[in-house]
Formats: C-alpha cells, structure tokens, sequence
C-alpha cells in the first residue's frame, strides 16, 4: 500500500511541474467574396434549352426544306415524263369541270393564273378567254366577271394581281411568261386586287404538287404564299368573306398524304381540281361547291 501511494505522489508531482499547454485555436476562416452577376447572366439549364430549341427548330426547317426539294424533283420528272396528248386532254378535262361548276359561274371576282407550258402547268388559256369573252350566262342581264392576273414585281416575293379586260392586255415578261403591263391601252393604272373596293369570291392556283388535305407544293419562290397570306389579312381587315382556294392539278401532282412536308408559312387550298373531278378540302368548298 506504502507503494503504490508513493508512486501516486510521483506521478501528481511530475504533472504538476509540466507546463500547462493549450492547443492553438484554429486559424478564422477567410470571409467569403460574394460574386457579383454579369447583367447577361442567364442560368445555364435556361441558356441550353434556349439554344436547343433554336437549333432543333432550324434542324426541322432544313430536314422540311431537302424534303421539298427532293419532291419538287421528282414532280418535274413525272411532268417531264407525261404524253402530250395525256396533258392536253387532262388540261381540257381541267378546265371544263371548272366552267361548267356551280362555284365558278357565281363568282363575280376572281384571281387567276396564267399558264406557262414551259413550267408544265395546267392550262388556263381557255378558262380566261370563257371568263373575258363570256361575261355571264346570258350574256346580257348580269354584270360580267372581274378578273385579276398575277404579275411579279421583284425577286423578293412581291406580286400582284391586276385587272385584266382581254387576252391582248398581257405581254410575255423576261422568263416568257405573259402578264399584265401596269397601265391599259389609255395610259390609266390597272386596279389592283388589293386596293379594290369589292372582295374576290375565288383564286384559281397552279402548283407542282398537292394531297388530298390541302397541302401545296409551290415552285420554291413564295409568291403565292405570300400573296395569300396578305389577301387573308386584308379580307379579315374588311371583314370580307375569305376567297375560295381552288388548285389545278394533273394527276400526277396529287401526292399520298403524309408525302408533302410543310411549313407555317405555306398556305394550304381549299380544294383540287383534277381529271377525275373536284376535290373539295376545307368546310368552306364543302359549302360552297353544293351550289
């Protein structure tokens, strides 16, 4: 017992006499420097998905545009490839369906192209000589037909549609196609479709191809396209009725459906008229081609 209290006050005399040592506090954290946003800042997940909408929309237009200009190819090909004396029957077919049509004797406005046989379009020669020639029915008691024709202004879609009286007021322009000189044989401006007082009834389109759902086909320039679209704008401003779009077709142009890729500008017709007879699309033509 003696020893073991010895060695207790041994070991308390030696704790006693060792300096007393704290551990050193641990140094102050550095205070935090707060970043300042650049003003264009944007959250990345927001600038990514921006970007990929961007860029998964311009994929879509060009996969739509290569789709376009492999059809309008094979169109040209199969129009190419078409008899004369098959063409010309289907146009005389065409044509007559159109002027022996309720739709087409009512109307008393109307836009029309004209054909170009270059272009393998369906002919509109004897559609516009019935209209010029033939104002009404009767011939007598009723006013005759208005008709516009189209005429490219530029290179930049801009086109209009004039008043025509005869045949012999169209001249073939730079590409050989006839059109409408601005001003008649008296020097006075030819009205134009979209300064004009009264609304057209029916706008009779040429196409490369179409489908049984009203998609159309343009060349590629977007003349009609953009035509139409400001016409709809103007008949909406007017609180007119909307003009009947009425496209000629050769069987060849008519398409599966699913087979024509479009685009929001594209404006789609209201109904075809092919050899085998009238196509009717929109709930428009339904009603109005029961005349």
């Amino acid at each position: 017992m003696r020893l073991i209290r010895q060695v207790k006050q041994r070991v308390l005399a030696a704790l006693m006499n060792q300096p007393c040592t704290r551990p050193a506090p641990a140094p102050a954290p550095a205070p935090k420097t707060l970043l300042s946003r650049p003003p264009s800042y944007a959250p990345p997940s927001t600038v990514t998905f921006s970007t990929m909408n961007k860029n998964t929309e311009q994929e879509h237009l060009d996969s739509v545009y290569k789709q376009k200009r492999a059809l309008r190819s094979r169109v040209r090909k199969a129009l190419k490839a078409m008899e004369p004396d098959l063409r010309s029957q289907e146009d005389n077919v065409i044509q007559s369906i159109i002027l022996e049509s309720p739709w087409f004797k009512s109307s008393r406005r109307l836009c029309a192209y004209i054909s170009c046989s270059a272009l393998r379009e369906v002919d509109t020669s004897k559609l516009l000589s019935e209209t010029l020639s033939n104002p009404t029915e009767d011939g007598h008691t009723q006013r005759g037909k208005i008709l516009y024709v189209p005429r490219v202004e530029d290179k930049n879609c801009h086109m209009r549609m004039l008043r025509i009286s005869c045949i012999d007021d169209l001249v073939p322009n730079s590409m050989d196609i006839l059109e409408p000189v601005p001003v008649d044989s008296d020097g006075n401006e030819r009205e134009d479709v979209m300064l004009a007082n009264e609304p057209v009834d029916l706008f009779l389109l040429p196409g490369l191809a179409f489908d049984r759902s009203g998609r159309r086909l343009g060349r590629g320039g977007g003349y009609y396209d953009t035509f139409l679209k400001k016409y709809q704008e103007l008949a909406k401003a007017r609180d007119w009725k909307q003009p009947l779009h009425v496209a000629l077709s050769y069987s060849v142009q008519i398409m599966d459906e699913g087979v024509i890729a479009v685009t929001p500008n594209d404006i789609p017709v209201d109904a075809l008229v092919s050899p085998v007879g009238v196509i009717p699309v929109s709930q428009a033509a339904l009603d109005r081609m029961k005349l």
